[in-house]
């Protein structure tokens, strides 16, 4: 197996940083789209052989050091009860939003049945990897999946959410704890199954201020972490607001924090304790720029980082739809032609 991204997450020296980005297998590329055309989101989520076929596609196309399952952060809250469905343009929706005790307490968390399918996507996906590269597996982080079931989707202001936690702070905790639980238990689902890594996506934290970062995901986040059998799993931690929250975030002990765009990485690197990697961090709006103009950027990045253990190269968040393929080919080139 390529161990350079395994290497990296556990803090060893590398020859050169790892490689893969959030959201590499997607809307950029034209053989997603000749899937997507085909089947519903959900549809090629919930059905293995898609799954592995889409997870695939960054591998075959674009020679990265990991794939990562393709799937959604809120197949957990599907799976508790929620009536998720996606619709073009507009983005998940829940059509029974939870917004009071009684719709808390109707969610069930013993649901791991509701979420084989991933387990067999993943058994599937690594029959193809045949231990090529690491497969990575990952869940959306409790705030951010309650955010969705409270909103009944996305949402600009998470007006709905911020007044749950602070007019009812005991009915949010209540939410949270049972998507931490479930989460706990879908992460552990997916290493049973055969991951070798795990990533938390918090990808609305920036939402919040410091203290609720604090009350209402961190510590979520931090049982989370605490209940996964890691033994030789690394887990990264992964929100829109690591730049600010990072010190925070490395009390919950993950192997690797991915960090947004917003902070000089070595910086960031150098505020955490000791044995605790960094991914990241270059602003995915680089990649719609000029080939010249994507290498000096990344050799910027890394003449940044050189020397550093525990460094895996990542965007500050994903890829967006109209980038174009080849300038991500062209990056993903740069990066594996240098050497430290």
């Amino acid at each position: 197996m390529n161990t350079l991204f395994l290497d990296a997450a556990f803090s060893k020296q590398t020859e050169r940083p790892p490689v893969w980005m959030m959201r590499q297998a997607g809307r950029f590329m034209p053989e997603y789209w000749e899937i997507k055309n085909k089947y519903s989101f959900l549809e090629m989520c919930k059905t293995p052989e898609i799954a592995a076929d889409v997870t695939m596609l960054p591998v075959d196309l674009l020679g990265i050091d990991a794939a990562i399952l393709f799937s959604d952060i809120l197949v957990t809250g599907e799976a508790m009860g929620g009536d998720l469905s996606f619709t073009q343009g507009v983005g998940p929706k829940f059509a029974n939003p939870v917004r009071t005790l009684k719709d808390v307490d109707a969610l069930e968390v013993d649901v791991l049945d509701r979420l084989q399918y991933v387990a067999d996507a993943i058994k599937v996906i690594q029959q193809r990897l045949n231990g090529s590269i690491p497969l990575i597996g990952f869940a959306g982080a409790p705030f951010t999946v309650m955010s969705y079931l409270v909103e009944g989707g996305s949402s600009k202001d998470f007006k709905l959410t911020k007044l749950l936690m602070h007019n009812q702070p005991e009915v949010a905790h209540k939410l949270l704890a049972k998507i931490a639980k479930v989460t706990a238990d879908y992460l552990n689902l997916q290493i049973a199954a055969g991951v070798n890594a795990v990533q938390i996506f918090d990808s609305w934290a920036l939402a919040l201020s410091w203290n609720d970062y604090q009350e209402f995901s961190h510590r979520y986040i931090q049982e989370i972490i605490s209940n996964l059998n890691r033994k030789d799993i690394p887990v990264i931690s992964f929100c829109k607001g690591s730049s600010v929250f990072a010190p925070i975030m490395a009390e919950a002990k993950p192997d690797v924090i991915s960090v947004d765009w917003n902070a000089d990485l070595l910086n960031i690197k150098n505020s955490l304790p000791a044995g605790i990697a960094v991914q990241g961090n270059l602003d995915p709006h680089i990649l719609y720029a000029d080939k010249p103009v994507i290498k000096k950027e990344i050799l910027r990045l890394f003449e940044r980082m050189r020397g550093e253990k525990g460094f895996i190269f990542n965007l500050g968040h994903g890829i967006m739809p109209d980038i174009p393929f080849d300038h991500v080919k062209y990056a993903i080139e740069v990066i594996k032609e240098f050497k430290y």
